[in-house]
């Protein structure tokens, strides 16, 4: 089975385009770029700036990852930029622990980004620890799982603009975005990797599948 062509594109686009957003306060300042965080801001400062920092830097190594001719053509290039994935989720999943912890939504606020938090640190250590063990196959596949999740910052953008039309104020919908921004990601992801019959050892991308690259391209 296949990622579209399209469907990367799409995905790698929209990672860029929310990760250089990401960056708006460089030049309008904490206050201005997150109006709705202040409280973050105020009290959690050191992990929040940890977090909008490195998340979308998540975003950016983690959608190069995808890309075939990267792999292929560039396998030190693709080491690399896996190996700056991993460092990035590892400092902004921490960081985003400590912000879940008065995130607005209340308790499923709290829950909901605590434990994203949790999973991408988990997800993303699993991967790697295959990598180490040479099993490309289950690497790659939790390294897609890791992006899934990584996507959140995209998808999460999504839905609060849906939720927000709908009249929604930011901490009301932040009740419904701590699990909708990511759960439906791990359920789709899930079901495409189980619709594959037998697991090659290798990621969308390759010519057996637009995820996969050859055995010895792991980002480990």
């Amino acid at each position: 089975m296949t990622l579209p062509r399209i469907s990367l594109f799409v995905m790698v686009l929209f990672s860029f385009i929310i990760a250089l957003g990401s960056y708006r306060f460089v030049a309008l300042g904490l206050p201005l770029a997150f109006p709705e965080m202040l409280g973050h801001i105020e009290f959690r400062r050191l992990a929040f700036v940890t977090h909008v920092s490195l998340a979308p830097l998540a975003l950016v190594f983690g959608s190069l990852q995808l890309l075939p001719r990267l792999r292929a053509r560039h396998p030190v290039v693709h080491r690399w930029t896996g190996r700056m994935y991993v460092l990035a989720v590892l400092l902004a999943g921490l960081s985003g622990l400590v912000v879940a912890s008065g995130a607005a939504g209340g308790l499923s606020g709290q829950l909901g980004f605590g434990l994203l938090s949790v999973l991408w640190l988990v997800v993303t250590a699993l991967g790697v620890w295959h990598a180490r063990a040479r099993r490309f196959a289950e690497h790659r596949r939790g390294m897609i799982r890791s992006f899934a999740l990584t996507f959140t910052g995209v998808t999460l953008r999504l839905h609060l603009l849906v939720f927000i039309g709908a009249g929604f104020t930011y901490p009301e919908a932040l009740v419904y975005l701590a699990w909708r921004g990511w759960v439906p990601n791990l359920i789709a992801v899930e079901w495409w990797l189980r619709r594959r019959p037998n697991p090659s050892p290798s990621l969308p991308g390759s010519p057996r599948s637009s995820l996969d690259s050859a055995p010895d391209q792991s980002t480990a």
